[in-house]
């Protein structure tokens, strides 16, 4: 996202760059989150579950940073242009981040459920979607950081595959729960699980519209590709 001119005012420059370091801690931050979320859910991993929601804290942390930067950019700098659409950007990309951080927070802690722990289930279909989530959301950050628009709209194209891999999830489970009614319970932690490791897949392309709008000022299209019901709630 290069600047169209350079900057007259140092400190104004500077605040730019700060603006763009918080950012990239939030997108360190969650990134962490939801690859320990994920291992605890597929490698029953409590150290993992434990930590990632500990780093919630410091992600609303930095949310709040960014917001109150933000509103100062906004208010004391005028900023035109390639900055403006950067810093309205970075405020609703703080948004996403954050909620990402929520999700992955909230698989960490539904993944050492007793349910789930004695629940004789193959974590096959969870692996294979938190390791293209995890995927998509590396790239994601990557795009952000290097403020790359081609990048961010080839992992905005790639959201169908998690859309997919969700709906045959969800498919599968409620079998699962029709067949025995003891299948409820743990069923029903595993879909939330899926469900949020979807939603972090719809943040992260989010994210990488922001990404491509602020490099580009134009705005990728209103529908993007999506699989199935994945856009259901449940």
């Amino acid at each position: 996202m290069p600047n169209e001119s350079a900057h007259t005012v140092h400190s104004y420059e500077q605040e730019l760059e700060h603006l763009r370091s918080l950012i990239s801690q939030m997108g360190g931050l969650v990134e962490r989150q939801t690859s320990q979320a994920i291992a605890a859910v597929v490698d029953h991993d409590e150290d993992a579950a434990m930590e990632a929601p500990e780093l919630d804290p410091r992600v609303d942390d930095l949310e709040r940073q960014t917001e109150a930067l933000v509103i100062r950019l906004l208010a004391l700098r005028a900023p035109m242009a390639g900055d403006l659409r950067e810093v309205v950007s970075a405020l609703k990309i703080s948004g996403d981040l954050e909620r990402i951080g929520d999700c992955a927070a909230s698989i960490a802690r539904r993944a050492l459920r007793g349910e789930l722990l004695s629940y004789p289930v193959s974590v096959t279909g969870l692996r294979s979607m938190g390791r293209l989530v995890q995927e998509n959301l590396r790239r994601t950050i990557d795009a952000m950081d290097r403020r790359d628009p081609d990048l961010a709209r080839e992992v905005w194209q790639s959201d169908m595959a998690v859309d997919e891999l969700y709906v045959s999830m969800f498919r599968e489970l409620v079998t699962y729960m029709m067949e025995d009614p003891r299948n409820i319970g743990p069923c029903t932690h595993l879909l939330f699980i899926a469900k949020n490791l979807e939603r972090i897949g719809d943040h992260a392309t989010n994210i990488c519209e922001r990404v491509y709008y602020a490099a580009t000022g134009r705005i990728l299209p209103v529908v993007r590709p999506r699989g199935g019901i994945a856009d259901q709630d449940i």
